[in-house]
């Protein structure tokens, strides 16, 4: 899930109330005089969030549609990195802070919460909860997704993914990167970058598509509605725009097993006995097997240091002809890479065959690949369902 759905809720405005007033009661000798946020002021459960205020120090203020929660008294320092926030869905319209943080708040330290709020001052069924640290946001997910909220009211939880990465397409075959990048600077601002493959078939020829990286997922998100088709043409072209499909992330002690090498951009006549030969020259013997589909492949060592000495050889030399990228593949967790489809898309993962080393994980080529066998733009952009089926 992106963080979009709060940024599109920018321009909403929200109901003010008639004024703040303190906290607690007139007579009270324990707390310092203080006064009650705007959008916690005649809330329905104004007595609960202030309790929850006085208990944990946050500060908690509405505003552009939603009410946000935190940071932590004394918080020193830059917002925690990405990977620290999760999406929570399902969220019944009367639950709100009171009943969230704690359930939240015992898996780790938050940062922040952003509960979406409607005008009627009800929530809008979701918010964005961001930890101090990538593993307690992990944690979230792995401990909190289904809870049972409410008597038969469960969440949804899953990462929350900070996009800033579009996809273009509709871009003519012809045009290089440097201009490319040239024109979508003209009508977007933020660009950053622009990633281009070479056709399978002619590597003077681009596929039709690019992807745009931006400063920020809000710069994504402007460049996004200024590109949606009808608006804006490319060289007399009408183009696709969608989000880029992001990588999930992977642990690193996962990532420290891997023993199999994803290539990309192979020539297509380019067989998988030639690989193996390839990739075998620096330890004859220590290629397990090699599965290549049209212009990418997989390659199994037998151990993890031959993986890593024929990458490092590898990456960036010409095969037959055609310059490779070549890097560790990335296991992805099957139930996780499930949660993140139904949460993001709505829709469920396919699935594959898991291999027998490493059961419950699937391989995920890299989304661009992938793009180019779903273009224009397909939603089930994910781990190859074909990768693990025996030919």
């Amino acid at each position: 899930m992106t963080a979009e759905d709060s940024t599109s809720t920018s321009g909403m405005s929200n109901p003010k109330p008639s004024g703040a007033k303190p906290v607690g009661h007139s007579h009270s000798t324990h707390h310092s005089p203080a006064t009650i946020p705007e959008g916690v002021a005649g809330a329905p459960n104004e007595a609960a969030l202030v309790s929850l205020i006085e208990r944990t120090g946050y500060g908690m203020v509405q505003e552009n549609g939603q009410r946000k929660y935190g940071p932590p008294p004394g918080w020193e320092g830059p917002t925690p990195p990405r990977g620290c926030e999760i999406f929570v869905g399902k969220i019944p319209r009367d639950v709100y802070e009171d009943e969230l943080v704690p359930v939240f708040e015992s898996v780790g330290r938050i940062y922040e919460m952003r509960l979406m709020m409607d005008f009627d001052g009800k929530n809008r069924g979701y918010a964005f909860v961001m930890y101090s640290q990538k593993h307690e946001a992990k944690q979230a997910v792995r401990d909190l997704n289904n809870y049972e909220i409410r008597p038969g009211r469960l969440l949804g939880v899953c990462s929350s993914v900070d996009n800033c990465r579009l996809f273009i397409g509709g871009i003519p075959k012809t045009k290089k990167r440097e201009e490319i990048l040239e024109e979508v600077s003209k009508v977007t601002e933020g660009v950053l970058d622009v990633i281009v493959y070479a056709s399978a078939a002619d590597k003077m020829k681009n596929r039709g598509f690019a992807f745009v990286e931006y400063e920020s997922h809000r710069a994504a998100a402007m460049a996004r509605r200024k590109l949606m088709p009808g608006r804006i043409q490319l060289w007399g072209h009408q183009i696709a725009v969608d989000w880029a499909e992001p990588e999930i992330d992977v642990d690193e002690d996962v990532m420290e097993t891997v023993k199999i090498l994803y290539v990309r951009n192979l020539m297509i006549e380019t067989s998988e006995e030639t690989l193996r030969q390839i990739f075998s020259q620096f330890n004859p013997g220590c290629v397990e097997r090699v599965k290549k589909i049209r212009d990418y492949a997989f390659v199994h060592f037998l151990s993890r240091e031959d993986a890593v000495l024929a990458m490092d050889n590898l990456n960036g030399t010409e095969v037959e002809g055609s310059c490779v990228e070549v890097t560790l593949a990335k296991p992805v967790d099957k139930e996780q890479y499930t949660r993140y489809q139904k949460a993001s898309k709505g829709t469920a993962a396919s699935t594959s065959t898991p291999d027998a080393s490493q059961a419950g994980y699937v391989y995920q080529c890299d989304p661009y690949t992938l793009t180019y066998y779903g273009y224009p733009y397909n939603t089930l952009i994910g781990p190859n369902r074909d990768y693990f089926v025996k030919g």
